[in-house]
């Protein structure tokens, strides 16, 4: 079941959305390095024809991967245990849900911005932002649906 959030019980919470997102973000960046890393080190070996390796470093560097993959679970988590929803990782796209004059609508937050300012039904999507106005906080709830 959604949960539901007023825009000021929102923003309260981007601080701590934007620390986990920066932390996904950063884990998967650092997941694709090592796995990129460690496909150039089985291209060498490939390229070796089979000589003796030494597996060590690849262990090494298999083990960092899955730790940042497991970091980057983790990361996701703490985002969702907010409330809030990851629409797209890519650009940091997260939506909060409200309702607006009694429909299900998100809060659309994208990181860099520095508060919520928008929101869109829940079929619009990105493109569908209109700007949070007086009209919109009085008509607003954290209630569920009745």
């Amino acid at each position: 079941m959604a949960r539901y959030f007023t825009v000021e019980e929102a923003r309260r919470r981007l601080p701590q959305v934007e620390a986990a997102l920066r932390d996904a973000l950063f884990q998967k960046a650092e997941y694709q390095r090592h796995d990129w890393e460690l496909e150039q080190m089985k291209e060498r070996i490939r390229f070796a024809g089979g000589s003796r390796v030494n597996p060590g470093p690849i262990l090494s560097l298999r083990a960092q991967r899955d730790g940042c993959a497991r970091d980057f679970k983790k990361a996701l988590e703490r985002v969702e245990e907010t409330g809030a929803v990851v629409k797209d990782l890519e650009i940091g796209l997260i939506d909060f849900m409200t309702r607006y004059r009694g429909e299900e609508v998100c809060l659309c937050w994208k990181l860099g911005e520095d508060t919520i300012r928008y929101w869109h039904g829940a079929d619009e999507g990105f493109r569908g932002r209109k700007t949070i106005d007086a009209e919109f906080l009085e008509h607003h709830s954290a209630s569920g649906p009745d």
